[in-house]
């Protein structure tokens, strides 16, 4: 019920199978090479987990993990849009023609001057944000007692956040970018130079080893990598990935996802390579009206009225159900008439979008409010629904939205922060205090191109437009009404979703490494 994983920003979307693979008992060409001079022999085995328990792992980033070098256009594209600006990976989209002959040159020419194009200018601090919250959230490698990371092409910068956080690794050596006043100046250093650094960290190890962290075992790609070099001296066996495997690599469904993917980032709902990032350069300036005239018809237009009109620009909206009326009242009107006269009903969802009350309003039918813990005021000036903020003093945010239901119906969001996955966060208990049953609405979303959802700072006003900039579908299923302590589960089951005891801190400090708080003092 959600997007594919396929279609979110993956530069490494081939990864899982491999990785599992790798750690599993499944049979894989290798060459198992000793620290002396004997002659290499060939064994039909794939190192197993506890093959590398207490092992130091060595492991070949491009040759083993990465389809082909020559493809890290979508890696680039993606720090560039997402790190920097479209303006930026428009740049380096009209760059590429240029780039692809570069590559008869040589790939180093190639990759310098792609990290040039996509990094020049850019904090460190963002590329590591984006290298954390963008790429895939994978986890491998648990049983092995320490894994270094050589990345002999791209830059470190690009990687490290995601190999360190994702994949168990412990120290990511590679190429590096010189940097001027925390800002990335984009030339990359030469191409063996973050390879030479191993022999001296894997040295710094020697001690540790001896201790009984094991020998080093090398995960390695094509014979004749540079990494190869340092391999033979210091792995004790050197595994050899074969181009046959390469070729065979598929992406994992969902359910064999070696960890769950709760959180990610950034804008891009696809891989960016570079026929895609053409066809959305192409659609962008179409897009951006198609946002305009829908977010006028939602503003301008009363609650279910812009759902026929919007559809007519490839705007989906699926309604299942109506709201129920209680079992004892003789008409659904007449049950409406009693819940306006004695206070409005009290609307809980899952949160999707900043859209989710208005996409409420409309399946209702008629107007609605809508709690938050501030967001920026330009949406609330662009909202056509009632908005009130939330203080995150107990009492005093209880008697605000038992005042606003008194007037009419609410729509709350007790998680407190959208989640693009299925999964959903820990629910506030606030909302129980508020009434003894609550309407439970089950949220969904889907999109094609862009996410509406994001925690980089200064973009959350944005984040309708790009919602509307797809052929986005919004579903949504009202529920009997339940007790107030069963709603998180009503809603996971209608929905397909899987419950957490993760909250919007969890979040943000996940992918933005602070608390939730964005410029302009919103929280979301």
């Amino acid at each position: 019920m959600v997007k594919k994983p396929s279609a979110l920003p993956r530069p490494f979307l081939s990864l899982r199978r491999l990785l599992r693979r790798s750690i599993s008992g499944r049979q894989r060409h290798h060459y198992r090479r000793a620290t002396s001079s004997s002659a290499t022999g060939i064994i039909r085995a794939a190192p197993a987990q506890d093959k590398l328990r207490d092992q130091t792992v060595l492991v070949d980033v491009e040759g083993w993990l990465l389809r082909s070098p020559l493809a890290a256009f979508p890696y680039f594209m993606a720090v560039a849009v997402e790190a920097g600006s479209f303006l930026r990976g428009l740049l380096l989209l009209l760059a590429y023609p240029a780039l692809c002959l570069l590559a008869f040159v040589g790939l180093d020419l190639r990759l310098e001057a792609m990290a040039t194009v996509s990094l020049f200018g850019l904090r460190e601090r963002e590329v590591a944000r984006v290298s954390k919250a963008v790429l895939p959230k994978l986890e491998a490698f648990e049983k092995a007692g320490t894994v270094v990371a050589v990345a002999a092409a791209l830059p470190r910068a690009m990687v490290e956040g995601f190999l360190k956080e994702y994949l168990g690794v412990h120290a990511v050596v590679g190429r590096e970018v010189a940097v001027a006043a925390g800002c990335y100046v984009g030339f990359l250093e030469g191409g063996h130079a973050g390879v030479e650094r191993v022999g001296a960290f894997l040295e710094e190890m020697e001690e540790t080893r001896s201790k009984g962290d094991g020998a080093v075992v090398g995960l390695l790609g094509a014979v004749g990598r540079p990494v190869h070099r340092v391999a033979s001296r210091y792995c004790k066996e050197t595994y050899v990935l074969s181009e046959a495997d390469k070729k065979a690599w598929q992406p994992l469904p969902r359910d064999k996802h070696p960890t769950k993917l709760v959180f990610h980032d950034g804008r891009l709902a696809f891989r960016p390579t570079f026929f895609a990032a053409l066809a959305m350069y192409t659609y962008l300036p179409l897009g951006i009206i198609l946002a305009a005239l829908r977010c006028l018809a939602f503003g301008m237009l009363p609650y279910r009225v812009p759902v026929p009109l919007t559809a007519v620009t490839g705007m989906r909206s699926r309604l299942v159900a109506g709201p129920s009326p209680d079992p004892d009242a003789a008409a659904c009107s007449r049950e409406k008439n009693k819940l306006l006269a004695a206070g409005g009903r009290l609307c809980v969802c899952n949160h999707r979008t900043l859209l989710d009350p208005i996409a409420v309003a409309a399946g209702l039918n008629r107007p609605v409010a809508a709690v938050t813990y501030s967001v920026s005021p330009v949406s609330e000036l662009l909202a056509p629904i009632r908005t009130a903020r939330l203080t995150r003093d107990r009492d005093e945010d209880r008697r605000r939205m038992e005042a606003l239901l008194a007037r009419g119906d609410l729509v709350v969001c007790p998680d407190g922060t959208t989640c693009r996955e299925p999964y959903l966060l820990r629910f506030s208990p606030l909302f129980a205090e508020l009434a003894g049953e609550v309407a439970p609405v089950a949220l969904d979303t889907r999109v094609d191109m862009f996410y509406g959802t994001s925690t980089k700072p200064g973009a959350k006003w944005l984040d309708p437009l790009y919602f509307m900039m797809n052929s986005p579908e919004y579903r949504v299923e009202f529920l009997e009404r339940r007790p107030t302590g069963r709603v998180q589960r009503v809603l996971g089951e209608a929905l397909g979703f899987e419950l957490t005891g993760l909250t919007r801190k969890d979040k943000y400090m996940m992918l933005a490494g602070n608390e939730g708080v964005v410029s302009g003092g919103a929280k979301k």
